[in-house]
Formats: structure tokens, sequence, C-alpha cells
């Protein structure tokens, strides 16, 4: 028998009361795309919790506040009803600061808050408390970003292509090997009867986000992203048909006198 999906608000709640310190639960409903994102540029994960806020409009979401400003998202995990996962966002910095620090990433947890709560404690919380500390050190080290006189160095190019169609895509030889999980990520789909990845049927605002985080996801690995427009197809105007001349007629050669 398939297993019920369990209610996040109460979920959340349950799990609240379990986790070490005070904990609060604050569910909300999200039911667009856009209106996760905001949540989603917090989430301090570069794992499936990432893949799964990025690749589903999931409709809700929970945050559980807790002691000394720990913030951990909770949501439904598609396709296991039996299932939620949990991730840490990050805290509200400039974006210097995680330079070289390790995202503590989320995990999935049962439905079960008591074992949940478990998990949590024993697995993800020490992850995200040594994220903190070192991030805690960086706002020591580095109080103010680094100066730059020019744009980010990127070694390669990512060049994604608008098509008078209105598609947007990159042919797969073209794309970086380490691109193409960010652009998995980021709601892209290798199609190969067109040997080209393209965005999923989004909306314009949408797709601007996400190719907006891919720039800013792919430069910090040194690649980075170029849009143009394709050249349109200039269909020439049918050539008129040949008009016959008559060719003219040689001069005669002079007659050759008689001896």
């Amino acid at each position: 028998m398939p297993t019920a999906r369990a209610d996040l608000s109460l979920f959340a709640s349950a799990l609240a009361a379990r986790l070490p310190g005070q904990w609060t639960s604050e569910y909300q409903q999200r039911p667009t795309y856009p209106d996760q994102f905001a949540t989603i540029e917090r989430l301090w994960d570069r794992g499936h919790v990432e893949y799964i806020v990025s690749q589903y409009v999931l409709g809700h979401e929970a945050v559980l506040h807790g002691p000394d400003g720990q913030h951990l998202y909770v949501n439904d995990r598609p396709l296991r009803p039996g299932q939620f996962v949990v991730a840490p966002l990050g805290p509200d910095i400039e974006p210097h600061h995680f330079v070289g620090i390790e995202e503590p990433n989320g995990i999935a947890v049962p439905n079960d808050p008591v074992r949940a709560a478990a998990h949590i404690t024993r697995r993800l919380l020490p992850r995200y408390e040594a994220a903190r500390d070192a991030v805690r050190r960086s706002l020591l080290d580095r109080p103010e970003p680094p100066r730059r006189t020019a744009p980010p160095q990127v070694d390669r190019t990512l060049t994604l292509t608008w098509y008078e169609d209105g598609a947007l895509g990159a042919p797969y030889k073209d794309v970086p090997e380490e691109a193409r999980e960010t652009l998995y990520v980021h709601g892209f789909q290798y199609l190969p009867h067109q040997a080209a990845f393209l965005p999923a049927s989004y909306g314009e605002a949408d797709r601007a986000i996400r190719i907006q985080a891919v720039a800013l996801r792919l430069v910090a690995h040194g690649i980075g992203v170029n849009l143009r427009h394709a050249t349109p197809t200039v269909t020439l105007p049918p050539r008129p048909p040949a008009v016959a001349r008559p060719v003219p007629a040689l001069p005669a050669a002079p007659a050759a006198h008689a001896r």
C-alpha cells in the first residue's frame, strides 16, 4: 500500500519541538516557482535538495528557526511520500565570505519527526555549525570584499543562443563537461534528437532567473556565460532567368592574294 504524504506544516512543528535547543516552525504557501526563489537563493546546499527546489514547483515550504541564528529549510521530497528534505539556509552576509567554504548540504529524513530529529542532530547540525564557524572566521579575516578593477577572469565560455523561434540553447559539443550538471540543476534538458541543451517550457521571467542562476554558478568555476542571437537566415531573391544574347560575329579574315 502506498505511503501517505504527511502534512508538511504538522511535521515541521513536531520536528522543531524535538531538535536540541529552542526551535520554532514557520510554514508558508509558495504557489509559483518565482515565489520560492527567495528561499532557493539562501539554500546552503549543492546536492539533491538544491536540485529538488530548482526542478519542482513544491507549492509550500517550512523554515525552522533555531538558536544563534540557525535556520533549516524543510519540504516534501517529490516521488518519495515517506520522506522530507531538510537543508540549512545560509547567513545573510556578503558573497565573498562564502568563498572557499564547503556547503553543509541537506539530507533526506523519514516522515517520523522523532527519527527525523535524530538524523538531523547526528548528521546535519554538526556540518552546519562547522560551516557557520568558517563563515565567522571569514568575517574576521576578510571584512571587506576584494576590489575588482576588471570582470572575473574565466578560462572558458559557454554560449547560449537565442533562436528565431524563441528557443534558447547550446549544442552539446559546445558545453564544457563541468557545466552540464549546473544546466541540469537549473532546468535545462539534453535533447538527443537535437544534440543540444534546452530549458524546459517556463515563462520569460522564470527563464531569465534560471539563466542568471546558471551564470552566477558557472563564473565561480571559471566558466563565463555569453548570450547571443542566432544569425537570421537570409533568403536571397531568385535570380532572373538568363537572357540569351546574340553572339557577335567575328570579323572576317582578310582574303589571301593569289600569286
